[in-house]
């Protein structure tokens, strides 16, 4: 069976960055995805598509294909008594907000007197991807993953 939209994958993947340092891998617990839903980034989806079974992979993934240029206008400066209570304000602590009315992950860039300079772009935003992928399976989406808009991998399905 190939790749195609509404169909769940399993890959195993390495994801290195230029410096060739590992910076993701399945490591033997291999990824459940479903093709078609943004899932993953539009690059490895597209790169997927029609693959089989124990097709292998090496892709290069540039920042448009992945997740994106950095963004200026995703650093931004929060004023102390707008961060949640309880979160203390230190340098490279993770926070979730609304950025432009879509929840982001933002980080802690730098500490000030009476701000926090936070900054909500992907971690990975600005950076070429290289990527090894192994299919390791490919079936027809159960309704509920389709339902769910995600794959549910070996053992059901459990919401967090």
């Amino acid at each position: 069976m190939k790749i195609a939209k509404d169909c769940v994958a399993a890959i195993e993947y390495t994801l290195k960055n230029d410096a060739g340092e590992v910076i993701d891998a399945s490591r033997g617990e291999p990824l459940y995805y479903l093709h078609g839903h943004a899932n993953l980034v539009s690059g490895m989806e597209t790169a997927l598509e029609g693959k089989v079974a124990g097709d292998q992979l090496e892709l290069t993934l540039a920042p448009a294909e992945a997740y994106g240029e950095r963004d200026e206008a995703l650093i931004l400066e929060i004023p102390l008594n707008q961060l949640p209570d309880g979160l203390q304000p230190q340098k490279n602590v993770a926070l979730q907000m609304n950025v432009q009315g879509t929840p982001r992950r933002a980080v802690i860039t730098k500490v000030k007197l009476r701000s926090v300079v936070v900054d909500a772009n992907h971690p990975l935003a600005g950076e070429t991807l290289h990527f090894n992928v192994e299919v390791k399976e490919v079936r027809n989406a159960l309704k509920q993953e389709l339902e769910h808009g995600h794959a549910h991998g070996p053992g059901g399905h459990h919401h967090h």
